[in-house]
């Protein structure tokens, strides 16, 4: 196969932007699935989580052959807690193709991931997504991309980008949105076209490690792209470490990828993505070269995390009743196990054997991590999301982000309200038709907690996304939660007739019929300060039978919340315990008497 004949391209887009749709589509369109099968549906986001959330999260390869050309798609995660993914992929890639939705134009995150693109020369391609929408405005749109490009530096050959419209999910694309086709292949032919195949460089080989697979049989498995020379199978290579060390390693087998699998090939030449087979002790970023004289590759800079949080066994009264792993050991190799493959990730040890300080990119990197932990069937506890403060010439600096919230007019105002109490500064306010954008930018801090009040304030309505922006000096405090916890005062089982009596007191998170345990936090008080209840109290029986004095219990629903709301919810004082089958907020001091000795200190 001719060199040539490859084009290697990353796709970018915002969440919920069809991207994987897409990919489908053109994996269709490369005969990739006997026609019986055809429907198979988000092949590239094939984790639980990707699904559930609609968000990519681990960026995966496929590719397709059409007119004797074979071209890698690279599927990038789009938000950018998942950064560290991004920034590797995009190494593999010649260019980008940018698909944006064709009503809301592009969003934050995808700025994130095209400014890492341009910055490395990669040449766009443009496609304007879902204009069979009603109300979408492909032109605009389209004017709207241009202004970002150029916002970013972009260069004048990246400007001049090519812009395909249509819709994946109807399985069409062309050059003109009003002219619908019914075939994909313009966007293949745009391809083909504007995407530079990969320079063939003689010499020496060297392939950048940019991610990972991982095989039972063979263990871990080196995915990157030739960057120069040929690999051949059972080549002996030197691996450049990150630190300057060189190891001699050899190569077991070679594979490339086909389709959506991969195949064993006897060598693979410049401009390739290619699985390396049997290089051990390697990490992302390492450099294979020749073995006479090696010559590393750059390696590649990852942004540092800017959050961290406390992971510890659980300990609760319930411990070891849901799930399978529950000792340290089995823990601290489960986040072991993880840095190999997450590069944002840091896990350093604390004060005590049996906790880890976890350092990531964000809340939604760090709940990704422990949800995949949950299902494996750990049990652990975690505290409460704490920022990195860094000091910078002297003074004590925090992470700030970029925030931007898109709602109705009408809520606008409560918006600008809570965030500027949260430290937050407007940058931009626009208003489009009967919704407003609004652009902040807002310590790290100031996220925690933000989405869900934001989502109530506006009635559902509110689109939020944000970026880390930079680091800053402190801002000063932000007001947390006001309200105290309701915490249980005995072992049992919560009674329907006492979360009756006690409905007046605040809202509660828990159902009739519950087990809880004596500290576990079961509501939220209406007021300032913890109030500690018992929940397990029955009626008591009488032979009186008056008419009231037997009243149904009429119970509000149980505020339910998911674990990025749980991580946000918690104060200092509070753990979130997570098994298999339950979430539940608990005081880290379970006795009473002990957590008021403690206060009084």
């Amino acid at each position: 196969m001719n060199m040539q004949k490859i084009r290697n391209i990353a796709i970018i887009a915002h969440v919920d932007h069809g991207k994987t749709t897409l990919v489908d589509k053109m994996l269709l369109a490369g005969k990739l699935f006997r026609d019986d099968k055809a429907e198979l549906d988000q092949f590239l986001d094939s984790n639980d989580l990707e699904r559930e959330r609609g968000i990519t999260i681990l960026a995966k390869n496929v590719s397709i052959n059409y007119k004797d050309t074979k071209i890698n798609i690279i599927d990038t995660p789009g938000h950018a807690d998942f950064g560290g993914e991004v920034e590797r992929v995009l190494n593999m890639a010649d260019g980008v193709l940018l698909l944006v939705d064709a009503f809301e134009g592009p969003m934050p995150q995808t700025r994130f991931v095209l400014q890492k693109a341009i910055a490395l020369g990669l040449k766009p391609i443009v496609v304007i997504n879902k204009v069979d929408k009603p109300n979408c405005r492909p032109d605009e749109v389209q004017e709207q991309v241009f202004d970002l490009m150029y916002s970013l530096d972009a260069t004048e050959e990246q400007l001049d980008f090519p812009t395909i419209y249509g819709s994946a999910k109807q399985g069409w694309m062309s050059t003109d949105w009003k002219k619908p086709t019914d075939t994909i292949f313009p966007i293949l032919d745009a391809i083909i076209e504007h995407i530079p195949a990969p320079e063939v460089l003689e010499g020496t080989p060297q392939l950048q490690i940019t991610s990972l697979d991982y095989s039972n049989y063979v263990g871990r498995i080196a995915v990157g792209r030739v960057h120069r020379g040929e690999l051949r199978e059972g080549q002996d290579v030197s691996l450049c470490k990150r630190d300057g060390k060189i190891v001699k390693s050899r190569i077991k087998e070679i594979n490339v990828f086909e389709g959506l699998g991969r195949t064993k090939v006897p060598s693979v030449k410049s401009g390739d993505i290619c699985a390396v087979i049997g290089i051990e002790n390697f990490e992302i970023g390492d450099t294979l070269a020749d073995l006479e004289n090696p010559e590393p590759l750059k390696p590649i800079d990852i942004d540092e995390p800017t959050m961290s949080m406390l992971f510890t066994i659980n300990n609760s009264p319930f411990f070891g009743k849901e799930g399978k792993y529950i000792t340290s050991r089995h823990i601290f190799e489960r986040l072991t196990k993880e840095l190999d493959k997450n590069l944002a990730l840091r896990v350093l040890p604390s004060d005590s054997a049996d906790a880890w300080i976890v350092y990531g990119r964000g809340l939604l990197h760090l709940s990704v991590l422990i949800e995949t932990m949950r299902r494996e069937g750990y049990e652990l506890q975690v505290g409460q999301p704490q920022v990195l403060i860094k000091e910078i010439d002297g003074v004590k600096c925090e992470p700030v982000e970029q925030l931007t919230v898109n709602l109705p007019e009408e809520y606008a105002s409560k918006i600008i309200d809570m965030v500027t109490k949260r430290k937050g500064e407007m940058v931009l306010m626009e208003s489009k038709n009967d919704r407003v954008h609004l652009e902040f930018t807002i310590p790290s801090r100031g996220i925690i907690g933000l989405s869900n009040n934001a989502l109530t304030a506006s009635a559902g309505e509110a689109i939020i996304a944000h970026r880390f922006l930079e680091y800053q000096p402190w801002k000063g405090d932000i007001e947390k939660r006001q309200n105290g916890s309701i915490i249980a005062m005995e072992t049992g089982n919560a009674f329907a007739y006492a979360l009756d009596k006690l409905q007046d007191r605040g809202r509660f998170f828990i159902n009739p019929q519950t087990d809880i345990y004596a500290g576990q936090i079961v509501g939220e008080h209406s007021k300032e300060g913890d109030l500690v209840v018992n929940v397990t109290k029955s009626k008591k029986l009488t032979n009186v039978r008056a008419s009231g004095s037997d009243d149904k219990a009429h119970l509000a629903p149980p505020v339910v919340f998911s674990l990025e709301q749980c991580l946000e919810y918690i104060k200092e004082d509070e753990y979130v315990e997570l098994t298999p089958t339950s979430m539940r907020l608990r005081k880290i001091v379970l006795d009473e008497n002990e957590r008021k000795r403690l206060s009084k200190k």
